[in-house]
C-alpha cells in the first residue's frame, strides 16, 4: 500500500514489478478482512477492467517475493 483514506476508501498500491500506482476499485475492500489499510502493507489484487486493484488478500514475503532489480 502507498496510501490510504478510510474515511473516503480512496487508496493506492505500488505494483512491485514495474513499480506503476494503481488506484483502489471502489469495492476494493468488500469480502475481504481488510476495515483498514496502512501504507507499506503488502497485498494481492486483482485488476478490474478498468485497471483498478480489486478482491484484496494479505500479501506475505513468501508468495510476494521482491522483484529483481
Amino acid at each position: 500500500m502507498k496510501s490510504y483514506d478510510p474515511g473516503s476508501g480512496d487508496g493506492v498500491l505500488v505494483d512491485e514489478v514495474n513499480f506503476n500506482d494503481i488506484d483502489l476499485a471502489d469495492n476494493a475492500l468488500e469480502g475481504s478482512i481488510f476495515r483498514m489499510l496502512r501504507p507499506g502493507q503488502r497485498v494481492q489484487y486483482t485488476l478490474d477492467d478498468e485497471g483498478h486493484a480489486t478482491t484484496l488478500r494479505l500479501g506475505s514475503e513468501v508468495d510476494m517475493s521482491t522483484p529483481d532489480l
